[in-house]
């Protein structure tokens, strides 16, 4: 068995450990040597088997396939269960170092975006009435009129939380000439950006905050 794990397809590395193994059941023959090489193909292989997990799944998920139908192909029984364990394998883009942190993270996201929808519903009135006043904006540059172009839009949007992107994204370019707007958007921000932390900031503990 002259390969080396480096060197290894996912077939022939699972042909090898086959092999080792058929010896070791077999006749209880097979080297020191040949056991730790099976040892060491087995660990790349399984490295590599988990990081296609994720990816599959994420296919998955991009054609429209639902978690409840992706759970029994995990073997796991609910579609929670199914995307808990997606988010415990897949690499973090924004820095947790484990997967519970990573699970921790998402539901955080998801608790922080859900707090900010009810504040803009709640809030729909002063929203929509700012962002018609970014509309009557007159004068504007061919950016800052593309930016504009999409407040617009999302107040043809039903939820005003549509409102929020689009109304960040006008900021810096009314900053200059319409202070006053720019100042209003730049509270809502700050008032959105404190709901979204809120839950990512009930665990960390007072020395850790300091």
């Amino acid at each position: 068995m002259s390969d080396t794990a480096d060197d290894l397809s996912a077939a022939r590395a699972f042909a090898l450990v086959e092999a080792v193994l058929d010896e070791v059941r077999g006749s209880g023959a097979g080297s020191g040597e040949e056991v730790l090489t099976g040892l060491e193909v087995l660990r790349r292989l399984r490295e590599e088997l988990a990081a296609w997990e994720p990816e599959l799944i994420t296919a998955a998920r991009e054609q429209g396939v639902s978690w409840a139908r992706i759970a029994p192909a995990l073997g796991v029984t609910s579609r929670q269960a199914a995307e808990r364990r997606y988010l415990r394998l897949r690499p973090s883009s924004t820095g947790e170092a484990t997967g519970e942190e990573r699970v921790r993270a998402e539901r955080d996201k998801r608790a922080g975006d859900r707090a900010v929808a009810v504040w803009a519903r709640e809030n729909s009135a002063s929203l929509r009435s700012l962002a018609g006043q970014v509309t009557a904006v007159e004068g504007l540059g061919a950016a800052a009129q593309a930016h504009v172009e999409r407040v617009q839009q999302a107040l043809g949007e039903d939820d005003a939380a549509a409102l929020l992107a689009p109304l960040a994204g006008a900021h810096a370019h009314l900053r200059e000439d319409h202070a006053a707007l720019a100042d209003q958007i730049s509270s809502l921000t700050r008032e959105t950006d404190q709901l979204r932390r809120r839950p990512r900031d009930r665990h960390v503990s007072p020395a850790e905050g300091a």
